[in-house]
């Protein structure tokens, strides 16, 4: 695998340096050190076990036409292992969603303009993911973002996913892997460069990154990615990632009226 060094990472600014900004435009991608410290972890994963609790409990399926992807953890019990539109059932998580470090990486998407897509798509997504004989969620296959527009029936817009990271999760523990530059790509490779969802083979060409609980990555949405399974079974193996939607075009809020587009139920069978 590449290690690919990312410029001097930033901490806790309100804007991008001009160096990192270029980086971004060559390579698709960014890692951001310390976004948030300990405490603001803690506080998001505390709120994320009450919102996951009450969806248990009342049995939830899906929000606003997504489902909600269940498993089991290293104890047997019962988790969500995807959420969806999670910050509309925190009011913590919603008031996170109005950092204005966040909203001015919406600089990315220049000269389109971006906003933070709480309502639409499928809202702030947690991945829960866990390696345990019951779990539906220990890996995902590379992909790119941007087939789901053309299953809306619309073209490709640009978009940005930036994840925030809840958990340790070294290179060697799996995670996030990217292909720099790919998001320069034309439509043909955007969409057929690899198996979507398919293909979890390894590429000389990837990057990987050592994440500390705090730090945010951002990816172009039309970037190749993966995120490689773990090694480790159990507790060892958890990496819970908040993913942040910033997107451009028209707004199209979602609500409980909304369809469950046809990308969910073909990814749900290839996935698991």
């Amino acid at each position: 695998m590449v290690l690919l060094e990312d410029p001097a990472p930033v901490q806790s600014t309100s804007l991008l340096t001009t160096e990192q900004t270029a980086f971004f435009d060559k390579n698709g991608f960014l890692h951001i050190k310390n976004f948030v410290d300990h405490d603001v972890v803690q506080l998001f994963l505390r709120e994320l076990q009450r919102v996951e609790a009450n969806w248990i409990d009342e049995k939830v399926d899906k929000i606003n036409g997504t489902p909600i992807k269940y498993g089991r953890d290293e104890h047997g019990q019962q988790i969500v292992q995807r959420f969806a539109f999670a910050s509309l059932f925190s009011p913590v998580l919603h008031e996170f969603l109005q950092d204005e470090r966040l909203k001015s990486l919406t600089q990315l998407l220049q000269p389109y303009e971006g906003r933070i897509g709480e309502e639409e798509k499928d809202g702030l997504v947690v991945n829960h993911y866990v390696r345990t004989p019951e779990s539906n969620f220990s890996r995902m296959g590379w992909h790119t973002d941007s087939p789901r527009d053309l299953f809306l029936g619309h073209r490709i817009r640009p978009m940005l996913n930036v994840g925030l990271h809840l958990d340790e999760c070294p290179m060697s523990n799996g995670g996030l892997r990217v292909l720099p530059g790919t998001h320069k790509q034309n439509t043909l490779l955007t969409l057929f460069r690899k198996r979507q969802f398919i293909d979890h083979r390894p590429d000389p060409r990837e990057v990987g990154f050592d994440i500390e609980a705090g730090d945010l990555t951002i990816h172009n949405g039309s970037l190749w990615h993966r995120v490689e399974q773990s090694p480790n079974l159990g507790a060892e193996s958890r990496r819970r990632v908040m993913y942040i939607p910033l997107i451009t075009g028209e707004y199209k809020p979602k609500s409980a009226a909304s369809k469950t587009p046809f990308y969910h139920r073909f990814a749900a069978k290839i996935q698991n």
